[in-house]
Parts: structure tokens; sequence; C-alpha cells
């Protein structure tokens, strides 16, 4: 398995030789429970302690898909709304199409001024607009999430944008372990066997359909169990 140490060394060589106009967009996809996220942000955080250590600035960014989830509301309005609710996590519970436009301002030149992001509010359990910042200074933009890989339009189109695609590979009972302890803390599942069955009928159907319908990666990441790779 690449550590995180040699993740960032990678991309903070990159980042050497990158126009100063451009920043580098790195895809990070996986199943749920793949650890992409603490990988992600990790990585994440090292860059920056180098960059602020040595420019005073974060050279990194980081954008999660969880800000383009559908809202409740728009779940409410599809044909099984009971469905939609009960599959919220599923490819077509997104809308890629915003994610795209995002992608499509992170590749123009850098300007002088912020790009902003979605985030996911869990309080509400919807999202909360304009609650990222890109900065001018963060070039190397990491984004996550489960479907960046995907062949399916508009997926695909995301993914030719990137300059890396990394995939988390995991094996699907580790991914099922943490799903499982995951759910029981954020109060999804009131019995490991509740979260269990969440995790069989939503997560890992997600994560099959990912690994049998991705692009090729630039570069696949095994996932061990490691208490690093934990997503929270």
């Amino acid at each position: 398995m690449e550590t995180i140490e040699e993740l960032t060394g990678h991309l903070l060589r990159v980042a050497k030789d990158l126009d100063q106009s451009k920043r580098y967009l790195v895809a990070v996809a996986g199943s749920p429970g793949s650890g992409k996220t603490t990988i992600a942000t990790q990585v994440i955080r090292k860059i920056n302690e180098y960059s602020q250590a040595t420019y005073d600035v974060d050279m990194a960014g980081f954008v999660p898909m969880d800000g383009f989830h559908l809202t409740r509301a728009q779940l409410d309005a599809m044909p099984d709304p009971i469905a939609a609710h009960a599959r919220r996590g599923a490819p077509f519970t997104f809308d890629p199409h915003k994610l795209k436009k995002l992608v499509e301002r992170l590749r123009k030149p850098i300007g002088s001024t912020a790009i902003t992001a979605p985030s996911f509010d869990h309080a509400v359990k919807d999202p909360l607009e304009d609650d990222i910042q890109v900065l001018p200074t963060q070039r190397i933009i990491i984004l996550e999430g489960n479907y960046l890989h995907l062949k399916d339009e508009p997926w695909c189109e995301i993914a030719a944008m990137m300059d890396e695609l990394w995939y988390v590979d995991v094996d699907r009972d580790l991914a099922r372990e943490r799903l499982i302890a995951r759910h029981l803390k954020a109060g999804l599942a009131d019995t490991p066997e509740a979260a269990g069955a969440r995790a069989d009928n939503n997560d890992l159907p997600n994560g099959d359909y990912i690994k049998a319908n991705a692009v090729k990666p630039t570069r696949t990441i095994k996932s061990a169990q490691d208490p690093r790779l934990k997503e929270q």
C-alpha cells in the first residue's frame, strides 16, 4: 500500500513543475468504506503543512462530493420518494451536472478570487451552498467521492477533466465492517444488525457498481486494515 508520505511527495513534485496559472486535479474514488476520505484529507494536510512552513500559504484544497447530494426536497419530488430516500447515496441521488460545472471552473486559469463549492450539513441532512472555498493559492485540488471515475454520462466527462484518478480498492468484508461502525456512530442505525442491513442494501451494492463501471484509474491504492484509513 502506498503511504500517505509517498502520495504527498508525488503531488509536491508535481506542484513544483506546475504552470503557475493552472490547478492540478486529482479525483479519489472508491466504494463506501474504502478509506478514500481519510486518504484524501491526510494528503491535503501533509501538503499544506509543507506549504505553510515554506510559503506561508495553503497549496492544496479539498472538495468532497457530498455537497452535490440532491436535497431532501428533490428526493421527495421523485416518482418513488420512499425508494429515493432509502437509496440516498446511489448515483441518481447526486447532481453530477452541477459538479461538472465546478470542475470546469477549476480547470480555467487561476484568478484572484476564491471559487466556492457546497458542503453537506449533516445536522439538516442537506447540502450547504458556498461553504467550501478554493483559494487562488490552492493549486493541488483533491476531489473525493464514490462516483468520480464512472463510465456513465456525465460522470465520465468529469473523470476526463482530471489530471489523475486514484482508486481506493478495499476488501468487501472490510468495507462492510467499517460501514457498520460508521452507521452506528452517526446514529443512522440503532443496532449492528440494522447497520449491516443498511450497508448490504445500499452502500455495498453501490460499491459493487463502482468497481464494475469505473474507467481505468491512474493509480490504485490498496486499503488495508489500518486505523488511519477508517472513514469518519
